[in-house]
């Protein structure tokens, strides 16, 4: 079996699509032809994450405070970018204040005190811990 040609072939007739799109049968597809009706293993979903982490780290590495922070408080920033984007982490004005004088205490209060951590409940008060007292969970 020659799965080079194989993949090859399956390159040119699916194309590659980076965004879902619905296919010619009307399922949700992504890639290169991926049904997204069909489950992905595990080391897919590990290499997915691999991924959006590195992005999410990149992204943080120009924040003024991040060679200051410790790797727990590090941790908690790419944490929180990674499940709300950058731009959005960004209106965190007070709580990125607060971490820029290294006044963790009141990062942790800004975290808590916003809509972000009644959404996500135990997440927001976990990072907050860690915010604050510099302790990985």
């Amino acid at each position: 079996m020659n799965k080079e040609l194989i993949l090859d072939l399956l390159k040119l007739h699916e194309g590659l699509r980076l965004k879902p799109y619905l296919c010619s049968a009307g399922k949700l597809t992504i890639g290169y032809g991926h049904n997204l009706d069909n489950p992905i293993t595990e080391e897919v979903a590990e290499a997915i994450l691999m991924t959006d982490m590195a992005h999410a780290i990149r992204d943080c590495i120009f924040l003024e405070y991040w060679p200051h922070l410790s790797e727990v408080r590090q941790a908690v920033i790419v944490d929180m970018v990674f499940n709300l984007g950058f731009s959005r982490f960004r209106k965190f004005k007070k709580m990125n204040a607060a971490i820029n004088k290294r006044d963790y205490k009141t990062a942790a209060e800004e975290l808590l005190n916003s809509r972000y951590a009644r959404q996500v409940g135990s997440r927001a008060t976990r990072l907050a811990k860690m915010m604050e007292t510099n302790k990985a969970p």
